[in-house]
């Protein structure tokens, strides 16, 4: 199973997580394939592959996730990044976040993370992204973690394997139950965000769980399961990008009361 970034052992029962799917709930489109452009413009691999990629990123964008697809894309990815080492892939996700990635965040959502930090829940990003997007977000985004895919290295250099299977699906409630045994976390007051109907077994782990621009699928779950959702799609650029921030904002509040009431709950029973 992946290892978090950062993960505290032997913590004290009870604490608070919010959990961030990443890939159209944090980050418009596949974040993934933001780094493919990086990578093809160092020269990793031929124009051929990339206008693949931008196809995948399309119909990813249109239809949401799809299984074969990933695992198809993952198949590919570590094809590409075989052999070179860790550090130059790093850096290169630096330099994708500074160009591009930062561009591609949803304000309703950041406005999201921002308050359950400021509530002083702890934040992961679960994602079948690689960790070097996954843990490049946390570092970015000031949040405590992130569960993402590992692809294994060797003497700081890829070998073209995963370490253990992708996170995704089921992957990410068992990464997250994981965690939650690990570290203290009480699942029931935790949170969690996702975007399509992989993410469900993430949002069925938390008692509060919330679909965030979701797939028609998920929409119609959330729905008859009785969970809110909030839809920042709005254009990202003037009247757009103030709607989708005052949107965030406005829940973002909800989440402060709510982490208030807790405060004062504990507070009272002591």
């Amino acid at each position: 199973m992946p290892e978090p970034t950062d993960p505290r052992v032997d913590a004290p029962a009870g604490r608070t997580a919010a959990f961030f799917d990443v890939d159209n709930t944090v980050v418009r489109g596949a974040s993934a394939f933001h780094l493919a452009v990086g990578l093809y413009r160092r020269g990793f691999f031929r124009p051929w592959d990339l206008v693949r990629f931008a196809g995948h990123q399309l119909r990813y964008r249109v239809l949401g996730e799809n299984r074969r697809q990933i695992d198809k894309l993952r198949g590919e990815a570590l094809a590409i990044i075989r052999g070179h080492s860790v550090a130059e892939v790093t850096a290169i996700a630096e330099d994708v976040y500074d160009e591009v990635l930062h561009l591609r965040l949803y304000p309703g959502t950041r406005a999201l993370i921002d308050a359950h930090v400021a509530a002083g829940d702890e934040v992961w990003f679960v994602t079948a992204s690689p960790m070097e997007i996954a843990g490049l977000l946390a570092r970015r985004l000031g949040t405590t973690g992130a569960l993402g895919t590992v692809a294994e290295q060797v003497d700081g250099y890829y070998t073209g394997r995963l370490v253990g299977d992708m996170l995704h699906g089921e992957a990410k409630a068992r990464a997250v139950r994981e965690l939650a045994a690990r570290t203290g976390l009480d699942l029931a007051r935790c949170s969690a965000y996702g975007d399509s109907t992989n993410d469900l077994p993430l949002l069925s782990a938390v008692g509060n769980p919330c679909a965030i621009n979701p797939d028609r699928r998920l929409r119609r779950q959330a729905r008859r399961l009785g969970w809110p959702v909030r839809d920042f799609r709005a254009r990202t650029t003037g009247r757009g990008a103030r709607a989708a921030t005052t949107a965030g904002a406005v829940w973002a509040a909800a989440v402060t009361a709510r982490a208030a009431r807790r405060s004062l709950t504990r507070h009272a029973r002591g």
